[in-house]
């Protein structure tokens, strides 16, 4: 497929990484420096100019344009871009904005701005806080076959239980498949040899009970998240107060600037919203925050954020949850111990790369910036997996390929050696990327 791509920020250079092996890649952006430097980073077409511009479209290509995919930082930007491209074509259109409002707005309209596909950045980041806010080590939680089969990475300490057992040792779980780890800079694969360490982040795959019980297992925390501190009422730190209560929680939320401190209160009825600076220490002891299950610092800078989180860690918080614009700067906010660092921009990547992939898969995951994905496909009797046992099937498989799990007429069926794949079975596979595109083919 032709894809048109406007904006080169941060955004826009993850989906090009992702979309330019598989499909023909223009890239559109007004700094002639970046669609140069982009030139030679990716095998895709750079275009410098004005997205909003319907010339510069053309230019493009969008009379051969399959989807256009609007990214900039920009959210009318972004919308002024779909519409451009719908009002002369009949292209796809897909936009991101940050703004939950705008969100609505499209989602309660018929085709407005010209917009067929929508991506909240704050809305996801917000919900991506609270799904991995449940269960403690993990890093990435994911939900596949309507909720049937969940999938989940979690760091392994030193002193888990699992810890420096093989696979065959640890797997005591009733229906949950151990599909790899990551380790430093390698992936493994697991067989049944394979040993766990600790400090190694395991990918399983399984019923969410489970997950739950091996969640219990290898966490030092407590599994549920029942006080939940919320610091700073950003956009983002907003909505996770507000998914938060959607779930039947009743967070804190503090948010120095009293006149935004007003706003939210009156917003959101079940959370008790404080006005106080939240990196002041005292502030912090006296209202018992070191007794949290959670602390979610989602401030206006990386900085603060980090601060705000290794405060609440020496206070003894069990799990802090960081939210940062800089992607780079995951793995260090990680090291220092923080628990789990989310990038807002990497989330929107993801999901408008999984709505691209829809035509092969019903659910995409994406593991360690990419390096691996879980899929959710639908095998059809062509597949090279009908009519024959797991053991025998993955043998024509290349290698970095674990089925995690099966959904059969609404069942979950835990994948042995000796289970055989059935045409309409969808099956929940991990992959490793450099492989996805010849594993879809054969599945």
């Amino acid at each position: 497929m032709y894809v048109i791509i406007v904006g080169a920020g941060e955004v826009g250079r993850s989906i090009a990484a992702n979309l330019e092996e598989t499909h023909d890649v223009v890239v559109v952006d007004r700094d002639a420096e970046v669609t140069e430097e982009l030139t030679y980073a990716l095998d895709v077409l750079t275009i410098h100019g004005d997205g909003t511009d319907l010339e510069i479209l053309r230019e493009a290509g969008l009379s051969q344009a399959g989807l256009v995919i609007a990214c900039t930082d920009n959210d009318e930007t972004n919308a002024v871009v779909c519409g451009a491209a719908k009002a002369v074509t009949d292209v796809f259109t897909i936009a991101r904005v940050r703004r939950r409002t705008l969100l609505e707005t499209w989602q309660g309209s018929q085709g407005a701005f010209g917009v067929d596909f929508m991506v909240c950045t704050d809305l996801l980041t917000a919900q991506t806080i609270f799904r991995i806010s449940g269960l403690p080590s993990a890093h990435d939680v994911d939900t596949f076959a309507s909720g049937l089969v969940r999938m989940a990475e979690f760091d392994i300490p030193a002193d888990s239980p699992i810890a420096d057992r093989t696979v065959s040792e640890a797997d005591c779980y009733d229906s949950l498949t151990f599909a790899a780890l990551f380790r430093d800079d390698e992936m493994i694969v697991t067989r049944g040899d394979t040993v766990i360490r600790g400090g190694d982040r395991i990918v399983v795959i399984g019923s969410p009970d489970s997950i739950n019980d091996f969640a219990d297992e290898v966490a030092t925390a407590p599994d549920d998240a029942e006080e939940v501190v919320i610091v700073g009422a950003s956009e983002i730190g907003f909505q996770a107060a507000r998914e938060f209560e959607d779930h039947g929680f009743r967070p804190r939320l503090i948010e120095q600037d009293h006149d935004r401190a007003r706003e939210v209160a009156e917003s959101l009825p079940n959370t008790m919203v404080m006005e106080s600076d939240a990196t002041n220490a005292d502030f912090l002891a006296r209202e018992h925050v070191g007794e949290a299950d959670v602390v979610v610092a989602a401030l206006d800078s990386d900085e603060k954020n980090l601060l705000v989180s290794l405060l609440a860690e020496r206070l003894g918080v069990d799990r802090t949850v960081a939210v940062i614009e800089t992607a780079e700067y995951a793995d260090l906010f990680e090291t220092v111990g923080i628990d789990v660092a989310i990038n807002p921009r990497e989330e929107t990547a993801e999901e408008i790369v999984r709505f691209t992939r829809t035509d092969h898969t019903e659910k995409v995951a994406m593991l360690e910036h990419d390096r691996a994905e879980v899929i959710e496909i639908e095998v059809g009797v062509e597949s090279a997996l009908v009519g024959r046992t797991i053991a025998d099937a993955t043998n024509d498989l290349p290698p970095g390929v674990v089925i995690g799990a099966i959904s059969r007429g609404g069942d979950h069926i835990t994948p042995r050696g000796s289970t055989v794949v059935q045409s309409g079975d969808h099956v929940i596979v991990f992959v490793d990327a450099a492989v996805l595109d010849e594993v879809v083919d054969l599945i």
